[in-house]
């Protein structure tokens, strides 16, 4: 019996016949054929099993004719040991041939894989596999290191911040939108006439950003002087990544019918907002002010020289993709942005704004990040780094610090969306990259001569295109 039991336990054993070739970039496609005999085995077990535990009507479980038990359960037993040989030979297919698969499987006319009567089982599919990596030379490469200093109007721009976000908000009744002012509107959008988006009760502030998905750089001008129960429209180029496909590169009329304004009242630099932040005086505040906008700047800092050694990689590095993008990854991308958007110490509203903004136009961005989640994987591997508990708990207490949460529901809340996952990978990636700058040559300069492109060290290839 031991012995039976471990022939069940151990699929890797069974004879199945597996075919791997080449289906274009990183992809392999996969063909199995599983032997009859595996079949009537795999059945055979099934039913003996089905029929010691079976209870039917006028028969003690164990009792039952075969027939009976097979004719009663002939389609479920058939459909499960269907889905058990699938995943058995799939799993034995991608183990056998060490194949590191990322994402799903694409099965080929999945609906039409049956267990046949007689003769073989096969199906074939479709994975997309990590790409073949050549690293180019990581050490001695030249970096810059950004020199910025915390002033004291830096200081000031953020206790301004800061009264702005402890502020209220008060009606305005005597006059006209102005610069800054608050206000709810619908919007429509049109193109050649028809509505082709629309908002009730949008949330707007007069100034240049985006609107309805597209920049408009002087919106606080196109809606000067506005009163509530006023219509006013004007006329845009909507982008070519707008998340509204009609919108792209097309004229887009928005129509704006203004309901309310409000303006932003300053909060009091009383006793009672220091009481009410926990500080004794403006001093104390303005210390622990200084101390954040450091500790930001030291992230920003080292984000910068990441970024440098990124570029390296990404213009250094060829990688043929798969051609198929899944929706997770851009996913992955988004979720990337929003952590690295809440450690920059943005208010979580205005991080989600800003990642809905970015969710029509991703795909680019996805790309990117696709090629560099493969290089730095190889690179986090190579130098063997890891991320250990403490360090996501701790990376987890400084997020939900900034956020107000507690850290055991943010991790909840992490693990629930997925989040804590792009997060460990992307602290993953960081300490990959602070392992090349532990060997980099650093010039500390002038924040202003900082620019977004590779660090000395190694020019692209000629046999091989900048990605």
């Amino acid at each position: 019996m031991a012995e039976e039991q471990a022939a069940v336990q151990e699929p890797e054993t069974v004879p199945y016949q597996i075919k791997i070739e080449d289906a274009g970039p990183a992809t392999k496609k996969v063909s199995i054929e599983v032997p009859q005999e595996v079949i009537a085995s795999k059945l055979e077990q099934q039913f003996t099993q089905l029929r010691r535990e079976a209870a039917l009507p006028g028969f003690r479980p164990g009792h039952a004719p075969r027939k009976l038990i097979e004719k009663r359960f002939h389609t479920d037993v058939r459909d499960q040991v269907k889905r058990t040989l699938i995943s058995e030979s799939y799993e034995q297919a991608i183990s056998k041939n060490s194949l590191s698969v990322i994402g799903e499987p694409h099965f080929d006319n999945a609906d039409s894989i049956e267990l046949p009567e007689t003769g073989s089982l096969t199906y074939s599919f479709e994975v997309e596999v990590q790409p073949d990596i050549n690293l180019p030379p990581l050490t001695g490469l030249a970096v810059k290191k950004p020199k910025v200093e915390v002033k004291d109007e830096h200081v000031d721009q953020a206790m301004l911040n800061l009264r702005q976000q402890q502020g209220i908000l008060v009606p305005v009744e005597d006059r006209g939108v102005e610069a800054g002012d608050y206000l709810t509107a619908d919007i429509h959008l049109k193109v050649d006439g028809n509505v082709v988006s629309h908002q009730h009760d949008a949330q707007v502030i007069a100034k240049p950003g985006r609107f309805a998905g597209i920049q408009i750089d002087d919106l606080d001008v196109k809606l000067q002087g506005q009163k509530p129960g006023e219509k006013r429209e004007f006329t845009v180029t909507g982008p070519d990544n707008h998340a509204v496909e009609p919108i792209r590169g097309k004229e887009v009329l928005i129509e704006v019918d203004l309901k309310d304004i409000k303006k932003l009242e300053l909060a009091e630099l009383d006793q009672a907002f220091l009481d009410g932040l926990g500080f004794a005086d403006e001093a104390e505040l303005r210390g622990a002010l200084r101390e954040q906008m450091l500790e930001r700047v030291d992230y920003d800092v080292k984000q910068s020289m990441r970024d440098q050694i990124n570029n390296y990689l990404l213009q250094n590095v060829y990688i043929d993709l798969p051609s198929k993008l899944s929706d997770r990854q851009a996913d992955r991308v988004l979720q990337r942005r929003r952590i690295d958007m809440l450690m920059r110490g943005l208010p979580e509203d205005q991080v989600d704004a800003r990642i809905e903004s970015l969710r029509g136009g991703i795909r680019e961005e996805s790309v990117r990040d696709l090629k560099l989640f493969f290089i730095l994987q190889k690179i986090a591997a190579d130098f063997n780094v890891e991320v250990d508990e403490a360090e996501l708990n701790g990376r987890i207490a400084l997020l939900a610090a900034q956020s107000g949460k507690r850290p055991e529901k943010l991790k909840q809340e992490m693990t629930a969306d997925g989040s804590l996952l792009s997060m460990y990978v992307q602290m993953r990636e960081q300490k990959a990259i602070d392992e090349i700058l532990k060997s980099a040559k650093i010039e500390e300069v002038d924040v202003d001569t900082v620019k977004e492109d590779k660090p000395a060290g190694a020019a692209p290839s000629s046999d091989q295109p900048a990605t």
